[in-house]
């Protein structure tokens, strides 16, 4: 299988993809990759149809694709707490989160949270595709849930098989 596209090339990775309990906290310990660096500017709202100029939707991506789990879902978290006011992409980005969070799971060794995660995010993302559109911010949500569901059905021991995200106009 390829690499999928990195969206952000000129935004580079951390040092190191955090599991938490086998790495130090990337902001609270001082060896952490981001330990005292500046925050983030405010995140401002990303409308869905402007998908491919909302860059931490896409670094999200990115860094999930790359392996980054923990990281990609604080890119997204900042992005969902200012998307509430609008429900299916609220439903999307937290679908994103706890997918994620699941694959995180994985390597975490705790089965029971990757079910129980894969089965929240896939059933919010499968919402919006319902509300809204089966192609959604770039992603086509039925492929990428069916694929998602399967790989939780797996009972994976590796992280690395997780479908990876692939955006399209």
């Amino acid at each position: 299988m390829t690499a999928p596209v990195r969206h952000l090339p000129d935004v580079p990775f951390p040092a190191y993809a955090y599991v938490p309990g086998a790495a130090p906290h990337p902001t609270r310990d001082p060896k952490g990759h981001s330990y005292q660096t500046e925050p983030e500017d405010a995140v401002e709202v990303c409308p869905p149809d402007k998908w491919g100029s909302c860059a931490p939707y896409l670094f999200g991506v990115d860094l999930y694709n790359a392996g980054y789990l923990w990281e990609a879902h604080e890119a997204w978290e900042s992005l969902w707490h200012v998307s509430k006011h609008d429900l299916p992409q609220a439903q999307f980005i937290q679908g994103l989160i706890q997918c994620t969070a699941a694959t995180l799971k994985v390597r975490m060794e705790q089965p029971v949270g990757v079910e129980k995660l894969g089965t929240q995010g896939t059933e919010r993302m499968e919402t919006t595709a319902l509300a809204v559109a089966p192609h959604y911010m770039g992603l086509n949500i039925p492929s990428f849930i069916g694929d998602f569901r399967k790989f939780v059905a797996g009972s994976p021991t590796s992280a690395e098989t997780r479908p990876m995200i692939i955006l399209e106009d």
